[in-house]
């Protein structure tokens, strides 16, 4: 009688999985890995940058961007990157990192007044520099910023790396610095989402192999790689490569023209702070799918984000990815696509 029953209870299960496999043919195994894949928990995104990445407290390292400073380190991972004017018509950056806090981070060098304008749209950020003239020193104090520079913290933070040159040796140990964030639990901002968003592709757009931005004494340069789908880019003539190795750039390369005016802060030689005006509105363009839209950019007050439309009016979205943003008064020089030339920008490294 038991072999009876089992026989029976073979023959049904065999006749189950025959019916299973008629209706499930082979050609039908990728619509359900589609089907499985609408129930699988999707990845967290950052909101600044449309990275995979969470929303994570927000840091923000000025660093320099003079020659002596390259290789910089830890920039392959910030969200946001701002190019801003400084004395002398050189240039300086300003990294905003959430979705992933690197180990180290710089050279790190002294914050400036168009820094507080900029970073007040991100809410209570995380503030890392390496000092500031005296005369700033209590403008930063009073912002809405958590006050992490260099003349505040240990050296076990900020230390020199023996294999660079002071005033560019500097390096912040941002991990670290994150760490004693959460430890003391400082009201620092998480990222949410800015004035701007994100696409996959976009319709407008004028196809161009490159860009040249500039400033009274450096320029960038950004070319289209369209096998790494983003703008690598060159510094004063030069591959633009991180520590890593990996060559910097980003899937979308904001040109805002804005204001730069003289302050009332100087250097200790004498040379006068320019200053960046970025709330109100003026013009800019949006680089990204290998192509250029020129737009208007509006930024209402110091606590708004900076939104991105065409002349039309139509919101402009951006690619996720890192993104660059170049502050600057000075028109771009675009080079369109030659038939005869590819528009893939070479590359050794990719990240």
């Amino acid at each position: 009688m038991f072999f009876k029953k089992l026989a029976t209870f073979i023959i049904t299960i065999a006749a189950i999985a025959l019916v299973v496999l008629g209706v499930f043919s082979p050609s039908s195994f990728p619509k359900l890995e589609k089907i499985s894949n609408v129930f699988k928990e999707a990845e967290p995104v950052n909101s600044l940058s449309g990275r995979v990445g969470s929303d994570g407290p927000i840091l923000v390292v000025k660093i320099d961007d003079t020659p002596a400073a390259h290789p910089q380190a830890g920039l392959e991972d910030a969200d946001i990157v701002y190019i801003e004017q400084v004395e002398g018509g050189l240039t300086r950056l300003a990294a905003i990192f959430s979705s992933k806090i690197p180990s180290v981070v710089g050279p790190v060098r002294s914050a400036r007044i168009s820094d507080i304008e900029i970073l007040e749209q991100f809410g209570r950020v995380a503030f890392a520099y390496s000092g500031a003239q005296s005369k700033l020193l209590p403008v930063i104090a009073a912002a809405n910023l958590e006050n992490l520079g260099a003349q505040r913290q240990s050296k076990e933070i900020y230390s020199n790396d023996p294999l660079r040159t002071p005033p560019t040796a500097m390096m912040l140990q941002a991990q670290t610095l994150m760490r004693k964030v959460a430890a003391e639990n400082l009201p620092v901002a998480k990222s949410k989402s800015p004035d701007w968003s994100f696409s996959e592709t976009i319709e407008t757009g004028t196809p161009i192999a490159s860009v040249k931005v500039s400033w009274p004494a450096n320029s960038y340069v950004a070319t289209w790689s369209k096998s790494e789908n983003r703008w690598l880019l060159s510094h004063s003539a030069s591959a633009n490569l991180a520590a890593s190795g990996v060559h910097l750039g980003p899937t979308t390369f904001v040109i805002q023209l804005v204001s730069i005016t003289p302050s009332e802060y100087h250097d200790k030689v004498g040379g006068v702070t320019p200053f960046s005006a970025t709330i109100g509105n003026g013009r800019g363009y949006i680089l990204r799918d290998g192509k250029y839209i020129p737009a208007l950019w509006n930024r209402a007050t110091g606590v708004d984000g900076t939104s991105w439309t065409t002349v039309d009016g139509e919101e402009i979205p951006f690619a996720a990815g890192q993104i660059w943003i170049a502050l600057t008064d000075k028109e771009p020089v675009f080079t369109p696509i030659s038939p005869a030339v590819s528009a893939d920008a070479p590359s050794t490294t990719s990240k």
